[in-house]
């Protein structure tokens, strides 16, 4: 087999030749009355999230000459900016003071006296952290030779894309293709107005001058759990209310989101599930009136809180891109349909990350980003959703990837279950921190590995280890006779797989 190596050698040999290959053989150019001269380029990458900003840097390594637009001040999208980045911290951080707090440390012989918290130092970590990594972006863009041109993105034809600077001046890109790789939004909810200070979203949750008396969550999802939990661990006493009957969002297997409320109601977070928002008002106080009913119907109640976080969801960032005027039409959920190889009906425009079908996830954009652009120098195009996994990054975290068994049911394909509680490995008991399992599901006549899911410390990393199984075919045997190192966590997951595939775990 070709080897990684040899291959990008190979494309970007090939891609001295490529103008003759690309769609629009040869960059248009368009008189215009912009303030700047036009740029010309292969590839211009519209927006600079994970899919964007590692499409180009990946694209200017295959020998494509590339443009990045960007309409912030900075590199890295939501995610490096105000989403995956930050929260991250928030989350490390708080769960420390919480463990401070708390009687975790005092249970181990660390005994903490005048404990305070100074929240304005934690979101200067915080800022630290993004500044650190946006800027090593700029870095990597030098680095690789990728032109930033900062403004707002626009296609204006077919090879042409147009970047309006906050000042109002123009910046015109003639281009053989584009990439759209502009990600999503917060979702807003009707009748709700953020003002990110008392009723926020996800952005000002990340930001809060101090830690909230109460706190109203509206939606229990993955990013509701998560910034939930950082302030109930920083003092705050919070309340999601959710739609759905469980928590943790789409995708997950219900008898993990099972266990997982099961912890996160021990650690002190309340759910109203089954519950819909009718309306929040402001109150002359400063508090917030939230009214809720059964989503089934029923009797109206009344939540109060100081601050409200809305986050019900994302959508897709397509409006005022310019789309229509080559003859794009969105989806009814405002995505960019594409083909396999995910160009638009426009063939030299394309599309990946939040702005496509598949789950809104920083690491799935970065994938498609990187074999859109090889798919341009003429490489093979392929994902397998399958085996992008999803993490829930509280404490303990969740992660999955694969079927859940309520998929396999629902298809009628044949399983056998595996499991294998924390409580009972070596490494988990020594940290005194217990909670959760493994579970594996595997083919009950293949033994193939059909889906991994864990409620754990550490789960994030240890579904990696899944994901690599099951993109390699790998059984449930396979795995449970590599050997793992003892004593760790990831010997949980061993065992979990040898649970599926013999019967039998060894230490439980």
């Amino acid at each position: 087999m070709q080897s990684w190596t040899q291959l990008y050698r190979s494309l970007a040999t090939r891609s001295h030749n490529l103008p003759c290959k690309l769609h629009g053989a040869s960059a248009l150019s368009v008189r215009t009355y912009a303030d700047k001269a036009a740029i010309d380029a292969d590839i211009t990458v519209v927006g600079s999230g994970p899919g964007g900003y590692v499409a180009a840097i990946k694209a200017a390594q295959l020998g494509f000459k590339t443009v990045c637009v960007e309409k912030n001040a900075t590199l890295g999208g939501t995610c490096l900016n105000v989403g995956c980045i930050p929260s991250k911290a928030l989350l490390n951080n708080s769960y420390f003071y919480h463990m401070a707090h708390g009687k975790d440390l005092e249970s181990r012989g660390i005994e903490i006296t005048g404990l305070t918290l100074n929240l304005e130092k934690m979101m200067a970590q915080k800022s630290g952290a993004v500044k650190a990594l946006t800027g090593g972006i700029a870095h990597l863009f030098k680095q690789n030779k990728v032109t930033h041109v900062n403004g707002y993105g626009r296609v204006s034809g077919k090879n042409q894309v147009t970047a309006v600077a906050d000042d109002g001046s123009e910046q015109v890109i003639n281009t053989k293709n584009i990439l759209i790789a502009t990600g999503s939004e917060v979702t807003p909810f009707p009748g709700i107005q953020i003002d990110e200070e008392t009723i926020v979203s996800s952005t000002g949750a990340l930001s809060l001058k101090k830690v909230p008396d109460e706190m109203i969550v509206i939606g229990a999802g993955v990013i509701g759990v998560e910034l939930g939990s950082v302030w109930q661990r920083l003092g705050s006493k919070v309340t999601a209310v959710e739609f759905l009957g469980h928590v943790g969002g789409l995708g997950i297997d219900m008898e993990m989101s099972k266990s997982f409320q099961r912890i996160l109601q021990k650690q002190g977070l309340k759910f109203k599930l089954g519950t819909k928002v009718m309306g929040a008002t402001k109150r002359p106080d400063g508090k917030i009136d939230v009214a809720v009913e059964a989503a089934a119907g029923g009797k109206n109640e009344t939540l109060t809180c100081d601050v409200l976080l809305v986050c019900i969801g994302r959508r897709p960032f397509t409006q005022n891109l310019g789309l229509d005027s080559v003859g794009i039409e969105l989806d009814n959920r405002g995505r960019i349909p594409v083909n396999n190889r995910f160009q638009t009906k426009v063939p030299s425009v394309y599309a990946i990350g939040d702005v496509v079908a598949g789950p809104m996830l920083a690491h799935k954009a970065e994938d498609e980003g990187i074999i859109c652009v090889e798919g341009m120098a003429g490489g093979a195009v392929h994902i397998d959703y399958n085996c992008v996994p999803s993490v829930i990054y509280t404490h303990p975290e969740v992660a999955w990837v694969g079927k859940t068994e309520e998929q396999l049911k629902e298809e009628g394909v044949p399983y056998r279950v595996g499991k294998f509680p924390f409580a009972a490995n070596s490494r988990a008991k020594t940290n005194a921190d217990t909670d959760g399992l493994v579970k594996i599901l595997g083919h009950k006549e293949t033994d193939r590995l059909l889906g991994a899911h864990i409620v754990g410390t550490g789960a994030g990393e240890m579904i990696n280890e899944a994901a690599l199984a099951m993109e390699y075919g790998a059984s449930c045997e396979d795995i449970a006779r590599v050997c793992h190192a003892h004593p760790t966590v990831s010997e949980a997951f061993r065992e979990a797989n040898l649970a599926a595939s013999f019967g039998k775990a060894i230490n439980f």
